[in-house]
């Protein structure tokens, strides 16, 4: 809960639905909005895909470096379906 509160008091809306035990559950469920829900779902499966087919092991050290080299693989993985579209 101390994950969802805080950027709750920030104004971020949650995009992660609740487990479902209590009827509060599924109603928190419904106020979710469907379509920012959906392209959730879509950046996982892009994450995913860029696991696979690039690795999912950053080698880098540094913060830096490591943030540069999954750029670069965002980067590769863009120009690929450039190039296969």
């Amino acid at each position: 809960m101390k994950l969802r509160e805080k950027p709750r008091e920030e104004g971020v809306r949650p995009l992660i639905k609740h487990r479902e035990f209590r009827p509060i559950d599924h109603a928190q469920n419904a106020r979710i909005d469907g379509p920012r829900y959906r392209q959730r779902s879509t950046c996982e499966t892009v994450f995913s895909t860029i696991k696979r087919t690039l690795g999912d092991a950053v080698r880098a050290r540094a913060w830096f470096r490591e943030f540069r080299e999954i750029v670069l693989k965002c980067v590769a993985h863009g120009i690929k379906r450039a190039v296969t579209a």
